[in-house]
């Protein structure tokens, strides 16, 4: 029935092995978008385990629970927002590890305003990170905003964050949200860069960073919303940027 449909990817706030030294998080919905209507967009952060440390990527809420969970597989070293969407919950992460560095994408801190009262890091180049012989980092700038995608390397695991998203219908409450998803090209199984959103960006810059990416040859995509990419992650970024490869 409509009413029992759940946008959320279940468990919340708990850590889910994705691969050696990788876990993802699935935190709550959040509304976003138009004043009406706006979307239900389910979040989602990945965790990497580098020697002991954990490069924190895209924070979503910090629960007791998940924190228990956190501190026995590592202590966080890196707290990254990725985009100037993608920081609400950074604060909260570094109130409870003031050990970590955060990294900040381009606008955040004039965004967030004094909700970022702490010393933080520039997310600002490609390479000359501490993270760098494990991860790699690719800048993506727009019009709108900058994101900052990463492929760590162990893992062929690609980590994106608003690039594609990729909604499934089940998840869902309403004929106008599903006709949205569709009409953005960001519905399950064609999930993709929202149509709006490819209009802030340069196309030859953006299909440089995706060949870039497909060069990567990542076996799995993890995106922050919707339904991520177990396999043939190098097949999936061919079919969802077709509109821009050609």
């Amino acid at each position: 029935m409509e009413h029992n449909r759940k946008p959320t990817y279940g468990p919340l706030n708990t850590l889910k092995p994705v691969a050696d030294d990788l876990w993802i998080v699935d935190g709550p919905t959040i509304r976003f978008g138009a004043p009406w209507p706006k979307m239900p967009f389910p979040t989602r952060m990945t965790i990497i385990r580098i020697g002991g440390g954990l490069f924190v990527h895209s924070p979503t809420p910090l629960a007791a629970d998940l924190k228990r969970e956190i501190d026995a597989i590592g202590q966080p070293r890196w707290i990254v927002a990725p985009n100037r969407i993608h920081y609400s919950w950074a604060p909260d992460w570094h109130a409870a590890f003031p050990d970590a560095e955060v990294y900040l994408a381009p606008r955040i801190k004039e965004q967030a305003g004094p909700r970022i009262d702490f010393t933080f890091a520039a997310l600002d180049r490609a390479d000359g990170y501490p993270w760098d012989s494990d991860i790699a980092t690719l800048p993506i700038a727009g019009r709108y905003m900058t994101e900052y995608e990463f492929f760590h390397r162990a893992s062929r695991t690609l980590v994106l964050t608003d690039l594609i998203e990729n909604f499934e219908t089940a998840k869902l409450d309403s004929f106008v949200l599903r006709g949205l998803t569709w009409l953005g090209g960001v519905q399950h199984p064609n999930g993709s860069m929202p149509r709006d959103m490819r209009l802030t960006f340069d196309k030859a810059a953006l299909k440089a960073a995706v060949e870039t990416m497909i060069g990567w040859q990542p076996e799995r995509i993890v995106i922050a919303h919707g339904r991520w990419y177990e396999t043939n992650g190098a097949d999936e970024l061919r079919r969802a940027f077709r509109w821009l490869l050609g």
